[in-house]
């Protein structure tokens, strides 16, 4: 039985997947600072823990009872995250911080904690959830894409630091998802241009994205379908480098290869303004 460690597990893509592995036979410990949203995965053999992604003391514990506990961890998926959107002019550099922390800093940590179990195993799996937003911008996206970024040349690195030692890392680049990334990328938005001459443009735009998940759109995924495609990522034998959901996905990854960077620009503006 794979033992797999969750971050990001109270909501979304990360509840799914813990429920998706554990009915898979998968022994799942899903972490989160909101323990009591994974009450529910009790049912299917999920076991929550909690687990700050930002706090060391914290993350090393869980990572140490697992340990104790299973003797090993075969899978880490790295998920935690948030969207924090808004001008880089009025978004303030302890939000961007945090931004990192949450989205940067918690993958290189947590990945420091299970790799010399996993190279002592001479095998393990690290999933990192990125976005399509680590190869395009959006308009307003701010510190939320230098995170995305970030994300991806940090897991580029791990996978050839680990090549050697039978670890493979795949990333997973969604498009939108159905979570409660959609909201709160879309408050901090527009509360970022509150008062400033971004106070129009953010608001509609604000009021874009919370059309667009509230519609379902075809830009928008269940976090169900993106849990099968971390399944299947932890049960290929040679795994992808990146996985993306959809079709729209995919086509946003390409643009970001072959379209110039102002051609670019003008279509993600004018996607999202009217």
């Amino acid at each position: 039985m794979k033992v797999v460690l969750i971050t990001g597990a109270s909501s979304g893509i990360g509840y799914s997947t813990a429920e998706l592995l554990a009915k898979n036979g998968y022994k799942v410990y899903a972490g989160a600072r909101r323990v009591e949203k994974m009450e529910p995965l009790k049912a299917f053999g999920v076991i929550p823990v909690y687990l700050d992604v930002t706090d060391e003391g914290a993350a090393k514990s869980v990572v140490e009872t697992i340990i104790k506990t299973e003797k090993r961890i075969d899978v880490l998926f790295n998920n935690a995250g948030y969207g924090s959107y808004g001008p880089i002019e009025n978004v303030t550099l302890d939000e961007a911080q945090k931004q990192l922390d949450v989205n940067v800093l918690s993958v290189a940590r947590m990945s420091q904690l299970v790799l010399p179990y996993m190279r002592a195993q001479n095998e393990g799996r690290i999933i990192v959830t990125s976005s399509v937003g680590g190869k395009v911008t959006s308009y307003l996206g701010g510190w939320y894409h230098v995170s995305k970024f970030a994300v991806e040349a940090l897991s580029n690195s791990i996978r050839m630091d680990v090549a050697d030692f039978g670890i493979q890392v795949s990333i997973i680049e969604p498009s939108g998802v159905l979570t409660e990334w959609g909201a709160i990328a879309a408050d901090h938005l527009e509360e970022s241009g509150k008062d400033t001459v971004y106070q129009k443009v953010t608001k509609q735009v604000a009021d874009y994205y919370r059309q667009m998940y509230k519609k379902k759109s075809s830009l928008v995924n269940d976090p169900k379908n993106i849990a099968l495609i971390v399944k299947k990522a932890i049960e290929a034998k040679k795994p992808k480098i990146r996985y993306q959901d959809t079709f729209p996905a995919k086509m946003s990854v390409l643009m970001s290869r072959l379209a110039p960077d102002r051609f670019l620009d003008k279509i993600m503006k004018n996607t999202v303004v009217k």
